[in-house]
C-alpha cells in the first residue's frame, strides 16, 4: 500500500443506488500517485459505476471520495469542471464529436475550459497525437478511424487537459480483438510515463503485466486486491477464485 502522503484518491464508504437497486455498498479504495489501479470484476459488481463516481457523472448516496487529500469530489457544492481538470475518464463507447476533425476534437477541452489560446492548443494536440501515432489522423473525421485509432483519440482528448488521474472505463471491451494492443500499448506508454491509472477492464493478461495493484470487486465492494502475482495466483476469496476460473481458461 502506498504511504499516505502518497495517496491521490480515497473513497471511502461509498454506497450508490439506482432506485432500490444497490450497485456500490460501502467500497473502500485508495490510488497510490503514480500507480496503475486494475479493477476486475464480473458486470454489475460496480466497476463502471465507481469509476462515474470519481468522475462526478454519478453523485453517491453516501460516503466520501478525496482527490489529494483536499478535493471533495463528493461534496455537493464542488465545482465538477475543476475535478474533471484533474482526473480524465475514457470510456468503452469513444464519444468523439462526429462534426470536429480529430484534432478540433483535442483541441475543444483546452480551448472551452481552461482557456488556452487556439494556436498553442493546436501545438500541443499534434503533439499529443504524434506520441500516440496519429498525426496522419489530425484532420480526419472520426468515422474515417478505426475503432482502435478513435479510442486512442478519445485517450488523446483526455490527456490533453494534463490530468493527474485517469479512469478507463473498459476501453477495449467495444474493439475487434486485433485492435485491443494498440489501445493497451497506449495504456503502457501512460503508465511507463508515471500518470496515476484506475482502469476496469477484462483483459486479464494485461491487468497481471501492467497493474500495482488488482482489486477485485464484488456485490459492490473491494472483496479482494493485492499485487497481480497474488490475486491472479494465490486468489484468497472464494468469489475471487470462481471469477478467474471462468474468465482465465
Amino acid at each position: 500500500m502506498s504511504d499516505q502522503h502518497d495517496i491521490l484518491l480515497e473513497a471511502t464508504g461509498v454506497w450508490k443506488s439506482f432506485e432500490d437497486h444497490p450497485v456500490l455498498r460501502g467500497l473502500d479504495l485508495s490510488v497510490g500517485r503514480h500507480q496503475a489501479i486494475v479493477l476486475i470484476g464480473a458486470s454489475g459488481s460496480g466497476k463502471s459505476t465507481l469509476l462515474r463516481c470519481i468522475n462526478g457523472l454519478e453523485t453517491v448516496d453516501a460516503g466520501r471520495i478525496v482527490l489529494d487529500g483536499t478535493v471533495e469530489v463528493t461534496d455537493p457544492g464542488i465545482d465538477l469542471d475543476k475535478v474533471r481538470r484533474r482526473v480524465g475518464i475514457v470510456f468503452q463507447s469513444y464519444n468523439l464529436f462526429p462534426h470536429m476533425t480529430v484534432i478540433e476534437n483535442v483541441m475543444l477541452a483546452p480551448r472551452k475550459v481552461v482557456g488556452v489560446p487556439s494556436g498553442q492548443a493546436r501545438d500541443e494536440a499534434r503533439a499529443l497525437l504524434a506520441r500516440f501515432g496519429l498525426e496522419t489522423k489530425a484532420d480526419e473525421y472520426p468515422d474515417r478511424l478505426s475503432g482502435g485509432q478513435a479510442q486512442r483519440v478519445a485517450i488523446v482528448r483526455a490527456l490533453a487537459m494534463q490530468p493527474e488521474l485517469m479512469l478507463f472505463d473498459e476501453i477495449t471491451s467495444a474493439l475487434d480483438p486485433l485492435l485491443v494492443g494498440e489501445v493497451l500499448d497506449a495504456v503502457r506508454d501512460l503508465k511507463s510515463g508515471g500518470l496515476t491509472i484506475l482502469m476496469a477492464t477484462h483483459e486479464m493478461g494485461f491487468a497481471r503485466e501492467v497493474a500495482d495493484r488488482v482489486c477485485f470487486l464484488h456485490a459492490g465492494m473491494v472483496l479482494e486486491q493485492g499485487p497481480p502475482e497474488e490475486i491472479f495466483s494465490h486468489p484468497r476469496e472464494m468469489q475471487t477464485q470462481d471469477f478467474l476460473a471462468r474468465v482465465l481458461v
